[in-house]
């Protein structure tokens, strides 16, 4: 290279770093705006919290959220994607909610869990999550005021119903649905070893099950063994040889597990929906869904008429299970949501007229509808 060459080598390399050096200055600047503003609207929430405190009312407003949460990505024009400002924004709320009550949250663990995982994304960090050994116990905590909340799988795009769910909304109705969230469920194949060495994978049955073709595929020489979480799988694929998980990417970090595979469910639109359960009610958004459950006589037509109201009412139904009921005889419960909140004339006229076709009727309750995540 000529003098004059790396001259003017030298001299492009100097203003890229004062550039550099400006844009880093930029943001130092920018940060600490950030950081005023932050604190500012937690200043402005704590006050809100002294007022909510005065009147009695929740810390917890799942409607209010979702209406901070539609504002500014619907104001978003990036560079960050929806996935990104919703989560800056999901911890902010879920540190400016602290400075009013440090909510409990019940989960199916142990942690990184997909129902962990669903109760961060609903409640962001800063909350103090209870981790429980059944979908059973996360309801009986709540029931029992040990905790404010609980997160619990209801249904699958895949595999259906989750019938303990279901199950425990017989046990317990008096639990109401204060919001949901979807989860789009990504499945990893997480080991320490390789693949031709696996012998065992561990997983929940769930789980193991929206990845059978691509498991039977890939690893047909390893034997299925179903446990109580994907997270305990990812402990047990650390601790034994030749064994591998199914599991989540955090579960690998938090295990030290190798991402042998990802992303291997056999359905690319896996999704999981989760119910928030606890003792309160969701206020009107607009945009929300009612979940309820009742019994029919067991007789011909009996179910016809009752679906006949949401027709009739025009509501778009967007869920329906059956489930058989606790008595001696062949009987089933139905449980269904649909668009609008309860306090919604023509909801109200519907719940009205259904009644009169049911021998039990029970809102489980009105709550925003949520947009896939993850």
């Amino acid at each position: 290279m000529t003098r004059k060459a790396e001259s003017g080598s030298n001299l492009a390399t100097g203003r890229a770093a004062a550039s550099l050096r400006g844009l880093r200055s930029h943001i130092d600047r920018l940060d600490l705006q950030i950081l005023k503003l932050v604190n500012q609207r937690a200043e402005l929430a704590s006050e809100i919290g002294k007022l909510k405190n005065d009147q009695g009312a929740e810390v917890f407003s799942p409607a209010r959220e979702e209406e901070i949460f539609q504002q500014v990505l619907e104001a978003n024009k990036g560079p960050l994607d929806e996935n990104t400002v919703r989560a800056v924004f999901r911890e902010i709320m879920s540190g400016s909610r602290a400075l009013q009550k440090i909510l409990k949250v019940a989960y199916l663990g142990p942690e990184y869990s997909f129902s962990h995982l669903a109760a961060v994304e609903r409640f962001g960090q800063d909350v103090e999550f209870m981790r429980v050994g059944s979908i059973a116990a996360v309801f009986e905590e709540v029931n029992r005021s040990h905790a404010d909340f609980g997160v619990v799988p209801l249904e699958n795009s895949t595999d259906g119903r989750v019938a303990d769910t279901l199950d425990m909304f017989l046990r317990l109705p008096q639990l109401k649905v204060s919001a949901e969230v979807r989860l789009h469920v990504h499945h990893n194949l997480l080991a320490n070893c390789e693949q031709q060495e696996i012998r065992r994978i561990y997983s929940k049955p769930q789980a193991l099950s929206q990845c059978r073709n691509w498991l039977s595929k890939n690893v047909p020489h390893a034997s299925l063994h179903e446990v109580a979480s994907t997270a305990t799988a990812a402990e047990l694929a650390q601790r034994e040889p030749g064994a591998a998980a199914v599991a989540s990417r955090q579960a690998a970090v938090r295990y030290g597990l190798r991402i042998l595979f990802a992303d291997i469910e056999d359905s690319p639109h896996n999704e999981t929906r989760f119910a928030v359960i606890g003792g309160q009610e969701s206020r009107k958004t607009g945009k929300d869904k009612t979940a309820i459950m009742f019994k029919i006589p067991h007789q011909p037509g009996s179910l016809v008429e009752a679906l006949n109201v949401f027709k009739q009412n025009k509501l778009n139904l967007t869920w329906i299970e059956s489930f058989p009921a606790r008595s001696a005889k062949p009987e089933y419960v139905f449980f269904v949501d649909f668009e609008g909140h309860q306090d919604d004339p023509k909801v109200k006229r519907a719940l009205a007229a259904l009644e009169s076709h049911c021998e039990h009727l029970s809102i489980l309750g009105s709550f925003p509808m949520a947009t896939v995540s993850g």
